[in-house]
């Protein structure tokens, strides 16, 4: 059977299964829980379907309600993912599986009872991928494992810490595939996840290390979630505990009787993973007119001096059952722009990828309705770099004023069946017109999502821009085989231009699996 059929076949299977549940249903039958999220987010943005502890997990005793560990999910499983990269990769790979009513603001200010008993837990992943557009080639055989631990050294003093390490044999099948540099980049890889201390002290919380920092209210789509750094290596298609990339930060959260806040200060921002030149998914930059032979330094990431330091506020409240926030986040911008430097008469640009200062205001807002969870996010960005495809332009980087926002609902469809769909839209406050993208970019998600049995599961996501013909589809079927086992098989096909947001990886299309065990 060729490639392409095995894929076709494949797709049929999963697409006449209607499309799936969100990762995190598949994660709440196994017990696993995840990181640090609010907890209205968590109620109605069911989460990151793949967590640090497995199923077996001793159960915690239940904090009180409204407290950090209820809060944030330091004590139970939590829901969660995903929109890729920055918010300009715009999309991650999960979203909500469930529909639960915000939580009462009066419950805000009562502190943790309890916390979990400690305890090393974690999984074992293999992961396989198979490119079929030609040409074809095997792009992952990854063995991952991940560890952690969390509990309590005083009764106001929490810990956790965790790591990862893989080791991605692809490079040793495909000998002759990628370049020595890809292969040094991506063959192995390690990285401490999250690892901090936890502060109480009455109604103000102190979490100091490496942590995530979730300011969204969207799984799935990372408009508003402005902090996190993201693993950019195979672009937005893994699952979200991996795309994300915890930040060492110091974070102060003050839980009042209506009224939550937050002080964010990170000393020495953690940026994107984006690989080297010759990976599948590098995020190359569009080529000059006329084209000239590229030529690609070395990252050059921010030095690590207070003035590169990152910071941020969020104030957010529940009023009559509108869970509302703000923000103002003053930050290095953890995706690289591509700067620019053209050589004559040699007919070379040589690329320099850095990171630049940005700021952000920005807001959420959800609502459960009754029959469906009304959800919006809205962002102004100031100072934003794009390439500009003309030679004359200094540097090759525009710094641009823009304004992102959606709006969007999840409702169901029957008992075991809901229906999640996003507009969403970029306008330019100021413009130029040899950017890629239009003055104003809209774009819409939708996701179905189907419980066949109590162990199996099927989802498929659509997005697509809606100013041209650029579009991902993701049919994917998971089934929990038994007790802290899981199966995920699906397949990843992207279509558009050539300098589209997917159709730039539309020779890309691959088929899928992993198996996880979680103890």
């Amino acid at each position: 059977m060729t490639a392409s059929n095995a894929v076709t076949g494949i797709g049929v299977v999963l697409a006449t299964g209607l499309i799936a549940l969100s990762a995190n249903a598949a994660d709440e039958a196994h017990g696993i829980p995840v990181s640090d999220e609010r907890p209205w987010a968590q109620a109605a943005a069911s989460g990151s379907r793949d967590a640090l502890f497995g199923d077996d997990i001793p159960k915690p005793q239940k904090p009180k309600p409204g407290s950090r560990d209820e809060l944030f999910g330091d004590e139970k499983p939590k829901s969660q993912p995903a929109k890729p990269s920055s918010r300009d990769s715009l999309f991650g790979d999960d979203l909500p599986a469930t529909k639960t009513a915000p939580a009462d603001a009066a419950r805000l200010k009562e502190r943790p009872s309890a916390a979990a008993p400690s305890a090393w837990r974690g999984y074992l992943q293999t992961e396989f991928a198979h490119t079929y557009e030609n040409p074809d080639h095997w792009s992952k055989a990854r063995a991952r494992v991940e560890l952690g631990r969390q509990g309590r050294l005083t009764e106001s003093l929490k810990y956790k810490i965790s790591a990862r390490a893989d080791y991605d044999a692809v490079f040793d099948i495909e000998r002759n595939f990628y370049p020595a540099e890809v292969k040094r980049d991506q063959r192995r890889d390690f990285q401490l996840r999250e690892t901090y201390l936890d502060v109480s002290a009455g109604d103000w919380e102190l979490r100091l290390g490496r942590q995530h920092v979730i300011w969204g209210e969207v799984p799935g789509l990372f408009f508003a979630d402005v902090v996190s750094a993201k693993d950019m290596r195979e672009f937005v298609l893994p699952e979200f505990d991996a795309l994300r990339i915890p930040q060492w930060a110091a974070r102060a959260e003050y839980f009042g009787a209506k009224a939550h806040v937050e002080f964010l200060w990170i000393p020495y921002v953690t940026i994107d993973e984006v690989g080297k030149p010759g990976a599948d998914f590098f995020p190359f930059p569009p080529p000059s007119r006329p084209p000239y032979d590229p030529v690609f330094l070395g990252e050059q990431k921010p030095s690590r001096k207070l003035s590169n330091s990152s910071y941020g506020m969020r104030v957010s409240t529940l009023t009559n059952g509108w869970d509302l926030s703000a923000f103002a986040y003053r930050a290095i911008d953890t995706e690289a722009n591509f700067y620019r430097q053209v050589v004559e008469p040699a007919r070379l640009v040589i690329y320099s990828p850095r990171h630049d200062r940005i700021t952000q205001l920005g807001g959420t807002l959800s609502k459960d309705l009754g029959d469906f969870v009304l959800k919006a996010e809205a962002i102004y960005t100031r100072d934003k770099g794009f390439s500009v495809q003309r030679l004359s332009h200094p540097g090759g980087i525009a710094r641009l004023d823009i304004f992102d926002y959606l709006v969007g609902v999840d409702f169901g469809l029957g008992a075991d069946t809901r229906l999640y769909a996003y507009g969403f839209q970029r306008h330019f406050l100021d413009y130029d017109s040899d950017i890629v993208p239009d003055r104003s970019e809209s774009g819409a998600t939708l996701q179905l999502t189907h419980k066949l049995t109590n162990t199996l599961e099927l989802q498929a996501l659509f997005i697509t821009s809606l100013n041209r013909n650029d579009w991902m589809f993701r049919p994917k079927v998971t089934w929990n085989f038994a007790k802290n086992w899981r199966l995920n098989a699906g397949v990843d096909v992207m279509h558009g231009p050539p300098l589209g947001f997917f159709g730039r990886f539309a020779d890309k299309d691959r088929v899928y699996a992993d198996v996880r065990f979680s103890f």
